[in-house]
């Protein structure tokens, strides 16, 4: 992955956050007012529990049916556990290693690796932050592109086994995230000859990617605070690892006899979760789902997860698939590239997508 052309959205739009970085989270043995949300915590409620038929669906990568079954996950909940998938679980467990030491640092030492206001890679909060009146409990650390530069930063004498599993992941991440985009797609009826940014192969290698660590250190009062808010991711599909022994993923359901709610998305042993992206609901004229989902935090356990954002080339010009159009089916988003769309992002945030609204869906 290069950084490239992508860096150039983020510097068009810085984003100024409340504070520099985060707080040392160890050192609060009470939630601090600047933490403390009174919005989007309880304006629908959350489903502990729901049966099998109403929860996330968890799909083997290996079934028959594979391609059906995505698509129909893609279309019901924008949202699904994949099994079977092909990534050694050895590199996952040292992927997630390397997450918690990095966060384990000393605040002092991660914050050499400071991310920019402009900047798109490093350490510091989400960017979604600037768009929040309080602070979120959690930590962020992004990559573009090579990890040595910043790891060398955080671990100078120490910093090579770091950089090879993180290298090693992401490239398991990219052929996952290519597979996984064709049995999205096939399950549409596109072929490799309908997306010309696809690659004479088919393979997406001019595919743009970030790596997002994230952390959600246990917290004094987790029922007054958020660790990531609402959001809908603004790429082709993302790809999540969770650790295993802390909940706090939920997606947003349009419920049938409960109304609207939070869902909690446990993790699955051996499982990722694959989220549908912005660009994916564009790409299908809006059949598949761009669900929106935050994290929660718990009061005892240090959560952590790995996203891998997987965006089409930077300035490939995205729109509606043709095959999927018709006399009763209009395009309903305008083209759009991903630079201009994280630019369109850091401006409008959850309202973006609409933004970019042609028509309404015909019925």
């Amino acid at each position: 992955m290069s950084s490239g052309k992508l860096s150039d959205a983020f510097k068009s739009h810085p984003i100024f956050l409340h504070k520099q970085h985060p707080d040392d989270f160890s050192s609060l043995q009470e939630l601090p007012e600047s933490y403390a949300w009174t919005s989007q915590l309880n304006e629908y409620p959350s489903f502990e529990s729901l049966s099998c038929s109403e929860s996330v669906p968890v799909i083997d990568l290996a079934d028959p049916n594979v391609v059906e079954l995505v698509g129909h996950a893609c279309k019901t909940w924008g949202m699904f556990q994949a099994t079977n998938h092909g990534v050694p679980q050895k590199l996952v467990d040292d992927m997630e290693s390397t997450v918690r030491s990095l966060f384990s640092l000393p605040p002092q030492q991660k914050l050499k690796a400071a991310r920019l206001p402009d900047g798109i890679s490093g350490y510091g909060f989400h960017r979604i932050s600037a768009f929040c009146e309080k602070l979120m409990w959690s930590e962020s650390f992004t990559i573009v592109g090579s990890p040595l530069q910043h790891f060398c930063q955080l671990w100078p004498q120490d910093h090579t086994k770091f950089c090879c599993v993180t290298e090693e992941y992401e490239k398991e991440m990219k052929r996952l995230a290519a597979r996984l985009m064709w049995l999205m797609l096939g399950s549409l009826g596109i072929s490799k000859e309908d997306i010309k940014w696809a690659g004479p192969r088919g393979e997406f290698e001019d595919a743009s990617a970030a790596l997002q660590l994230n952390s959600y250190p246990a917290c004094p009062d987790p029922d007054r605070t958020m660790g990531l808010a609402q959001h809908t991711d603004s790429n082709l599909l993302s790809i999540i690892h969770q650790s295993a022994k802390a909940s706090g993923l939920q997606v947003f359901q349009e419920g049938k006899d409960e109304g609207r709610g939070w869902l909690m998305v446990p993790p699955v042993p051996g499982a990722f979760v694959i989220n549908v992206g912005d660009f994916i609901h564009i790409l299908s004229n809006g059949l598949y789902q761009t669900p929106l989902h935050r994290a929660v935090v718990n009061r005892s356990q240090h959560r952590v997860s790995v996203a891998y954002l997987y965006g089409p080339p930077e300035n490939a010009q995205v729109s509606p698939l043709s095959k999927l159009l018709g006399p009763n089916c209009p395009p309903l988003y305008a083209p759009v590239t991903w630079n201009e769309y994280l630019g369109t992002k850091a401006k409008l945030n959850n309202k973006a997508l609409q933004s970019l609204r042609l028509n309404a869906p015909l019925n």
